[in-house]
């Protein structure tokens, strides 16, 4: 889910520099039973959940990131390795929130019948500056993977994949 600390690392030949503010967030909001009916309580728990983890990272950060990781979890981003445990999930979340966010908002999620896991899924976008200083916007889908740990919830398995590229014909060679 959104872990684009990639995206700073590993940044796709398709990126494309946008006029946005790279400190901008967007904060997720818990929606309300009375303006979604049709979510479900154990729903509403889990967008709940993102809504505290995204802004825990707005403010903290890869660190803030990596906190909400089980033991054993894993994340999965475009084609690259697998990031297996927490360990090595902390390690690869360094990113600091002055000068990279990252923000998400779920779309949908579905609560396990025992109520011990659930996934949430969305969009994702993440704003920096890149080596030159230009603004840079990466967005995406993102699918979160919950489970209860020991009576608190951790995220056990984050995707991602980045979006399409707004414009341009971002992987074409250059003409000569």
């Amino acid at each position: 889910m959104r872990f684009a600390l990639f995206l700073l690392t590993f940044l796709p030949c398709c990126a494309v520099a946008q006029a946005v503010d790279p400190l901008a967030s967007a904060a997720v909001t818990s929606p309300s039973p009375l303006s979604t009916p049709t979510l479900s309580p154990g729903v509403l728990e889990l967008y709940k959940l993102e809504a505290s983890f995204a802004a825990d990272v707005a403010k903290g950060g890869g660190t803030a990131f990596a906190s909400w990781f089980a033991e054993d979890a894993v994340t999965l981003n475009n084609g690259k390795p697998a990031v297996l445990g927490h360990t090595a999930i902390a390690a690869a979340a360094r990113w600091d929130p002055a000068t990279y966010q990252l923000t998400w908002t779920p779309e949908g999620g579905q609560m396990g019948p025992s109520g011990d896991t659930g996934f949430t899924w969305g969009h994702y976008k993440g704003e920096s500056l890149d080596k030159n200083h230009q603004k840079v916007k990466v967005t995406g889908r993102y699918i979160t993977f919950w489970k209860r740990v020991a009576g608190v919830w951790k995220v056990a398995l984050d995707a991602s994949a980045n979006d399409v590229p707004e414009s341009g014909d971002c992987c074409s060679l250059p003409k000569p």
